[in-house]
């Protein structure tokens, strides 16, 4: 028994010898392939940053060859921004102390057990009192009032209709089941919609929010149409204001009417705005706008459909500049031409030159603006000269306008720029983004209307609120009829 014990433990210890072998070999079989697979993944990581950096080299590359599209802003200098906020030791600008004061509260110490007036922290007893005026300025919670107007009527054999009597705030008298909306409601209304821009939806939640006066946004549409309808003679005295301006600037742009594309069109001079919203952008437009009499001076880009205007024209020099930046951009062989330089360098001389006017004399001021002129003459008369595409066509409108590009150097009041009218655009683009433009014609020259009177009133420094309720209450003083669709 002893011995086929020890043949038995002796050959089970063979055979874990060889099994202990066998798994030696394959473990270091394992670490060599582990050893190999390190390195190939190493090899890989490698081989990924070098792609990745390769990728970001070519993309950097890519970037400053192609530029990015005209909507993307280039980023900021930062080191030729100018530091925020005023200079050091500027005196502080303080609002004004307020003109009047309406109410007037006492705000007592508390008081010991001896009647003296104490520390609100600890009970001591205070020496030393001494009064103080804190003026707070706040605003008075806002309620709907509903007012009744009491009028009496009667027929007239002469006018050959029924007249009613009718108070100087109230709104022409409608025979509906529900209240009319007041002078108030209608002025707050209309500038929460034209001045700040906010969705019809958002007019009525902040109308239901603040002075809890439920109105639907289909009511509010209505009533900016009846607002139109009401402001149409002040508007027409305003394109008069215009037609009669010694200068105008104009531009345009795009304007959708129930998904449909149409055009923006705005004149300003620096008291007056129109806008007009119209499903053409040819010169005809502008025509009806100006009138065919229009005796002053036109201030646009180089868009054709202002050739249409037969008066004095000046053309922005600032597209001029722009166009000039863009095609050396996109092409640089007309970058390293000679033209874009001559060009780029006469324009800015043009326009310092300008601002240079009260700190020249008048002869020497004369004499280099003819000096310019010539320059600019010699500029675009050479368009034959010219190989680069570019060249030719900037130079032949350059030769095509010659004379509506230094227009405003003999004129003190005259910009060389449309930055005006681009300025009076920019309300509306904001508004086309926020709303995406009108869901009908009547909607859209309702809006053009009284966009235009707004921005007039904001022209000419008047507050908005006291103007909308007097062109609404001089509107109603004349007895012009409500609209004739029935009120929502």
């Amino acid at each position: 028994m002893d011995g086929d014990r020890e043949h038995f433990l002796l050959r089970k210890i063979i055979d874990l010898q060889e099994q202990n072998a066998v798994l030696g070999a394959e473990n270091d079989r394992l670490r060599a392939e582990r050893a190999a697979l390190t390195k190939a993944l190493a090899k890989a990581h490698r081989r990924i940053e070098e792609l990745t950096a390769a990728r970001q080299q070519q993309q950097q590359q890519q970037q400053q060859q192609q530029p990015p599209p005209a909507w993307v802003k280039p980023d900021v200098n930062r080191r030729r921004r100018k530091r925020p906020g005023r200079e050091p030791g500027h005196p502080a600008a303080l609002r004004a102390p307020p003109a009047k004061v309406d109410q007037h509260a006492d705000v007592p110490l508390p008081r010991d057990g001896a009647g003296r007036e104490s520390c609100p922290r600890c009970s001591a007893c205070l020496p030393e009192l001494t009064g103080h005026d804190r003026a707070v300025e706040d605003i008075a919670a806002s309620q709907v009032v509903v007012k009744v107007y009491h009028t009496r009527s009667g027929w007239c054999p002469s006018c050959r209709r029924r007249v009613e009597s009718r108070a100087a705030e109230q709104p022409p008298a409608a025979n509906l089941p529900h209240g009319q909306l007041g002078i108030n409601a209608l002025a707050i209304g209309v500038m929460l919609r034209i001045e700040y821009r906010l969705p019809f939806r958002q007019v009525a939640r902040l109308l239901a929010d603040l002075p809890g006066l439920k109105v639907s946004p289909g009511a509010i549409a209505r009533q900016l149409q009846r607002v139109a309808g009401w402001f149409e003679d002040e508007f027409d005295r305003l394109l008069l204001s215009i037609r009669a301006a010694p200068r105008v600037h104009a531009d345009e742009t795009g304007w959708r009417t129930d998904g449909r594309n149409g055009q923006l069109w705005t004149v300003t001079t620096p008291s007056h705005t129109a806008y007009h919203v119209d499903d053409s952008r040819a010169g005809k437009v502008i025509r009806e706008l100006l009138g065919e009499a229009f005796g002053g001076t036109l201030v646009s880009d180089f868009y054709s459909a202002y050739a249409a205007m037969d008066c004095r024209k000046q053309k922005c020099l600032a597209h001029l500049l722009r166009e000039l930046a863009e095609t050396a951009r996109d092409s640089p062989a007309f970058a390293a031409g000679a033209f874009f330089k001559r060009a780029k360098r006469l324009i800015k001389e043009m326009l310092a030159l300008k601002r240079r006017w009260d700190r020249t004399g008048d002869r020497a001021y004369v004499s280099r603006v003819i000096s310019l002129e010539n320059r600019l003459q010699r500029l675009a008369e050479a368009e034959g000269e010219y190989e680069e595409p570019s060249e030719r066509r900037i130079a032949a409108r350059m030769r095509r306008h010659r004379n509506e590009l230094t227009a405003f150097l003999w004129d003190r009041d005259l910009d060389g720029t449309n930055n005006a009218a681009e300025r009076a655009l920019r309300p509306a683009v904001v508004m086309r983004k926020v709303t995406g433009g009108s869901r009908s014609k009547r909607g859209a020259a309702a809006w053009a209307k009284v966009a235009s009177l707004l921005r007039t009133a904001r022209q000419q420094g008047r507050d908005l609120l006291p103007a909308i309720r007097a062109m609404l209450q001089a509107a109603w003083a004349n007895n012009r009829p409500p609209c004739p669709v029935t009120e929502p």
